[in-house]
């Protein structure tokens, strides 16, 4: 080759190598332990969905990295009376298909959530809308059903989707139409490029974004459920960060000079719930035979499980130091919680005596069900609670599952007790007891999530009148009056309150700001500092 074109390739190829690189360095690479269950946003209510379609769609109000409430599409919020909320809305704010976002589209998105909330139902989030008023382009008046305290909390939850592109959909087909990409438009940093369920979310930088774009042109965010395998993937650099790095391998993975370890507590806490209807499907007598009644509904014999498990136990070495024993179903940042509330101390003797009192010296046949795939730990915690039951004379099948199959037998009332986590996600404790331990009512949308049908007219009352009470130390007052009602009937047992941990490329990403939710972000994602 002569020199003269031998110096235009090597030049040509030195600048193909640079674009070629730089092209790279915009590419982003999320292992996530579960991504989203369709592309609609308000399919259902669980988290790791809910975190996903936060690349796509925006609420009007937004969850800062430690729950307060942060203006988002609606730039400010006010009561103006005691049944009507009015939003102000962001202007100059475009959908990814470049039409304008404008109050239309926020009346639409609530309108349609009863018509496409799926396995988890999104209700919640808007069950005290009664009305919606239109006042001009960026100001909307929510009517609700009466005093609504909390309805910004609740509307950190509430997608935004685009009213013209998903116009006409039917609970039939809202979800075929979304997966498609042609309503899965909306206001949020990045576009929607292609999704294969179970494997991987590709999404793409909008460069009109309101907050400014993101340094990321292009974000992969790719399903890895196991630990293992995601810690492989990224040691060989194919990922540049991971969700939830298993507490056994954060030792080995400090001491890599590749690579950086991220840390912080979560709002999510395991907790056992118990069946309270009179049959429950999963226990029997030690020797098979059907039982003449569900012993979970007797208090003594919630007290005897309480008390046969050591929560310091569960959190230093099941979680590997990853979690901290759990005083209720709530964490510390939460508005409701109680300071100071007391934890159990397990006695094993003091447990089998309540059980003898209950008519049940021998203990008796349970499945315990737990997640095996969902949040660090819990099929760790899952086991080591089984036998934790075990010392005290019961006779426990620990059933770890994926949450995929679980969460529909639970909600189809196929099991009788499940070890599960749980995330106050508005920051407000009502959101939680309402729809964990208020009596069911379909008509009024309470206790939607309680699926044990735990009844307590009394609790009740403190719930509702929470849900309505203006002045905050009095709602704070009661709320946690509340609480502590929850833990004297033991409704559920709280366990352990989790902690995260997130690893990544050093020389490539950085994580300033992990956020007390775990919600993975793109756009807080940031190139690591040179």
């Amino acid at each position: 080759m002569h020199f003269r074109h031998a110096a235009k390739f090597l030049v040509a190829a030195l600048v193909f190598a640079s674009l070629a690189s730089r092209a790279d360095a915009q590419t982003l690479t999320i292992g996530v332990r579960a991504g989203p269950e369709s592309l609609d946003p308000d399919y259902t209510g669980v988290g790791t969905h809910a975190e996903a379609m936060k690349h796509i769609f925006e609420t009007l109000v937004w969850a800062g990295d430690q729950l307060q409430l942060e203006p988002g599409l609606a730039t400010s919020w006010r009561p103006i009376d005691n049944t009507t909320w009015e939003f102000k809305l962001r202007q100059n704010v475009k959908f990814h298909d470049g039409t304008d976002f404008t109050a239309e589209d926020v009346k639409f998105s609530i309108e349609r959530i009863p018509m496409a909330s799926g396995p988890n139902a999104t209700t919640v989030y808007v069950k005290r809308v009664k009305g919606i008023k239109i006042i001009d382009p960026y100001t909307i008046d929510i009517i609700t059903d009466g005093p609504a305290p909390t309805l910004p909390n609740d509307f950190v939850r509430l997608f935004i989707v685009s009213h013209t592109a998903a116009a006409g959909l039917t609970k039939e087909n809202h979800n075929e139409v979304f997966n498609s990409g042609k309503a899965a438009i909306g206001t949020g940093p990045f576009k929607f490029v292609s999704w294969t369920p179970k494997d991987q979310l590709v999404l793409e930088r909008f460069d009109q974004y309101w907050r400014g774009p993101s340094y990321w042109k292009q974000v992969i965010r790719k399903e890895i459920p196991n630990d293992a395998a995601r810690v492989a993937q990224l040691r060989s650099g194919q990922i540049d960060i991971i969700v939830r790095a298993p507490a056994s391998d954060i030792p080995t993975l400090q001491r890599d000079p590749k690579i950086l370890v991220v840390k912080n507590k979560t709002i999510y806490v395991f907790a056992l719930s118990f069946d309270f209807r009179e049959k429950t499907p999963q226990i029997r007598a030690k020797d098979g035979s059907e039982l003449a009644k569900n012993p979970l509904r007797d208090s003594r014999v919630r007290e005897a499980m309480d008390l046969a498990i050591d929560r310091s136990a569960l959190a230093q070495i099941s979680m590997e130091e990853m979690g901290t024993p759990a005083s209720q179903i709530i964490t510390s940042g939460i508005f409701g919680y109680v300071p100071n509330m007391p934890i159990a101390k397990p006695n094993v003797k003091q447990a089998r005596e309540l059980l003898k009192e209950a008519g049940y010296p021998d203990g008796f046949k349970i499945v315990l069900n737990f997640t095996n795939d969902r949040l660090p730990g819990d099929r760790a915690v899952g086991t080591s609670v089984a036998q934790m039951l075990a010392q005290i004379g019961l006779d426990v099948e620990a059933k770890g599952q994926p949450a995929a199959v679980l969460y529909p037998a639970r909600a189809r009332g196929d099991v009788s007790l499940t070890m599960t986590g749980w995330a106050t996600l508005t920051g407000e404790a009502n959101y939680t007891y309402e729809v964990l331990a208020h009596t069911y009512n379909a008509e009024k949308g309470a206790g939607s999530f309680n699926w044990y049908r735990y009844s307590n007219p009394q609790l009740d009352g403190l719930i509702d009148a929470a849900a309505i009470e203006l002045d905050q130390n009095k709602r704070l007052a009661t709320l946690q009056q509340a609480g502590r009602l929850i833990n004297k009937e033991r409704v559920f047992l709280p366990l352990v309150v989790i902690s995260s941990a997130w690893a990544m490329q050093k020389d490539k990403v950085d994580l300033p700001k992990p956020r007390e939710d775990e919600d993975t972000l793109a756009y807080d994602i940031v190139p690591a500092k040179k």
